[in-house]
């Protein structure tokens, strides 16, 4: 769907290429990564990344639909940017993503000087709207509504030297009662495993050390390429990881986010055995009472939960575990609260992200009766991070003593003036503050360090001890260059049928 809104002015006569542009993103992993899309696109168009001290010429807002503040958020930052559009008319402002999606005839609305307005389906539109508007001093706003394009086949410009996302699947199946995110983004639908592979390969052969497959629910994988006529593959996201595994300079893989009702002991195989693929999961429980669990249309129940995360670490014994957790929602009784406070205590997750009920328009669950009063659920909300924040303090102080190899990170924490820490991030994921020692200038993000944890936080590490070893990479010299990894395989949408044969995953990824 594509529609215009006329407004009074000349043409812009600034050329394309001295034009700056500033993408603010908001939401989850899946929506940082279509911002490197679109950085990525806006490059390839001549755009020019503003500095960070700079006013740029376009501002694109990806915006996010989960929490209930996402509308406000975005609208009020729409307003401060008011003021200068209408000093300057040439400046440009678009809004895409989840918010601009399922709110599109309200972003003009409430913003009529917005410029595009472009869904979660047609990013790779928006260099020919900014364009158009600019020619035409008319607003353009385009919503497609099924994938036009694998994003993967668009170019990016990535935000790190080091460390990579990797869409392998978009959309979701599934019709958990909370969620927006299906009508929003659509059903699944996954890429190839060759695809996927070549993407891997390119950012390695580029220094990236770290990559993590990301999807909506990321261990459903191949369910839109099977064949019809064969049955599903249910191994396809385990092959997946044993596939990663055989690709030299790859030192650390992770996922995000897998659905515990898909979870299968293939997957914890392949984590165990495939040297590569970190100890680390994260896994969303949303709630620990089946009651409410079956309210959600999660379809697991907590015994099943805790007897997966009771496998992975049997398996892999020093497995950090993380989760997502959702107090307040509708009909939630004191009961089942404190069900999901036995299911924590259980799991001792080393961290979890904890949120309070949303009611979202357009979801089932916002129209579900017994709504929880806010008052109830702040207090719940408070008992629960309580509870979390000893669990993880009790989890990180078992970790001192331990020797760490530390990824060395940029904008991870904050690095300490007084004792020069910097920071890294653990194989397991554990964001650790370490001591670089006389030698700190050597070290850059990207590189790679061990040392010995000496103390502890309930949301990070300490390391003050001397380094046991550092390691210059690639992804060092990258980062210290100011080179980032492009991609674009142009290895965009899955075909339809079974992988091809030549596929490297069917070729080499079973041991």
């Amino acid at each position: 769907m594509t529609s215009v809104v006329t407004r009074g002015g000349d043409a812009a006569t600034a050329h394309r290429s001295a034009r700056t542009f500033q993408v603010r993103t908001y939401g989850c992993q899946m929506n940082v990564h279509d911002s490197e899309r679109i950085a990525g696109l806006l490059e390839e168009a001549g755009y020019q990344r503003a500095a960070d001290s700079a006013d740029p010429d376009i501002v694109v807002f990806n915006t996010c639909a989960v929490r209930e503040n996402a509308d406000n958020k975005l609208y009020g930052n729409l307003s401060h940017l008011a003021p200068r559009k209408q000093a300057d008319p040439d400046m440009q402002i678009a809004v895409g993503g989840c918010l601009a999606q399922k709110d599109r005839d309200t972003v003009l609305r409430k913003a009529p000087y917005v410029d595009v307005v472009f869904g979660t389906h047609n990013i790779g539109s928006l260099p020919a709207l900014l364009d158009r508007a600019r020619h035409n001093r008319t607003a353009q706003v385009e919503i497609a509504e099924a994938l036009r394009e694998f994003p993967s086949s668009l170019p990016a410009r990535r935000e790190s030297a080091y460390a990579a996302w990797v869409s392998i699947s978009v959309g979701c199946n599934n019709t958990c009662t909370f969620c927006i995110v299906p009508s929003l983004r659509g059903k699944e639908v996954d890429r190839r495993p060759g695809d996927v592979l070549a993407e891997v390969q390119s950012l390695v052969d580029q220094g990236v050390l770290e990559i993590t497959l990301l999807g909506q629910n990321v261990n459903a994988y191949g369910v839109s390429f099977a064949d019809l006529d064969q049955p599903r593959d249910r191994g396809a996201f385990a092959k997946l990881l044993r596939a990663c595994g055989q690709i030299d300079g790859l030192e650390r893989v992770r996922f995000t986010s897998p659905h515990p009702a898909e979870f299968t002991d293939d997957v914890i195989e392949a984590m165990a055995e495939t040297p590569n693929v970190c100890p680390t999961l994260h896994m969303p429980l949303q709630s620990g009472s089946d009651r409410v669990l079956k309210a959600m249309r999660r379809s697991y129940r907590a015994e099943k939960y805790l007897g997966i995360i009771d496998r992975v670490r049997a398996a892999i014994p020093h497995a950090a575990i993380t989760t997502d957790i959702i107090v307040g929602f509708p009909g939630e009784t004191e009961e089942d609260f404190q069900a999901t406070l036995d299911v924590v205590a259980a799991a001792r997750f080393s961290s979890a992200f904890t949120f309070q009920y949303s009611k979202r328009p357009g979801t089932p669950a916002a129209e579900l009766p017994d709504q929880v009063a806010k008052d109830v659920v702040s207090q719940r909300y408070q008992r629960l991070i309580e509870l979390q924040e000893t669990i993880s303090m009790e989890e990180n102080a078992a970790q001192i003593g331990r020797t760490v190899e530390l990824l060395v990170a940029t904008g991870e924490g904050r690095k300490d003036v007084a004792t020069a820490r910097m920071s890294g991030r653990a194989r397991d994921g554990r964001l650790v503050h370490f001591a670089p020692g006389p030698d700190v200038a050597a070290i850059r993000p990207g590189d790679v360090v061990v040392t010995t944890v000496t103390g502890a936080a309930p949301h990070h590490l300490i390391a003050d001890a001397t380094l046991i070893a550092h390691r210059r990479t690639r992804a060092g010299d990258a980062h210290e260059n100011g080179q980032r990894p492009s991609t674009g395989t142009g290895l965009g949408m899955p075909g339809i049928g079974a992988p091809a044969q030549s596929a490297p995953v069917a070729a080499g990824c079973a041991r």
